[in-house]
């Protein structure tokens, strides 16, 4: 086996890495549910605990399914990510702004 060979099957991940993400997926999408089932925090605080849950959830979902390297050598995937993310938002965004400035100008 070549060594680029050895390097693509290790950039993959393995079985035990796919399980770690998705036991940690699993715990990160019942923690919201459990807490907006049981009304165990006032608005503000489920708000922020579905937030924070979501955030990490995204990081996790990078790490372990898209094998996403936060680390120096894979900087350029990173920043690929990173790009395309912001071109998404952008295009997202601003079509929202688009629509609604149309809207109102129908209106009046």
């Amino acid at each position: 086996m070549s060594q680029h060979d050895h390097d693509s099957h290790d950039a993959h991940g393995s079985v035990s890495s796919y399980v770690v993400g998705f036991v940690l997926s699993v715990v990160l999408t019942v923690i919201p549910f459990w807490a907006v089932m049981t009304s165990a925090f006032d608005r503000a605080t489920l708000f922020a605990v579905i937030v924070v849950t979501a955030v990490v959830q995204i990081f996790v979902h990078l790490k372990y399914f898209l094998h996403l390297n936060f680390t120096k050598e894979g900087k350029l995937d990173t920043l690929s990510f990173i790009f395309t993310a912001i071109i998404i938002v952008m295009v997202v965004a601003l079509s929202i702004w688009i629509i609604y400035e149309s809207v109102l100008m129908m209106m009046y």
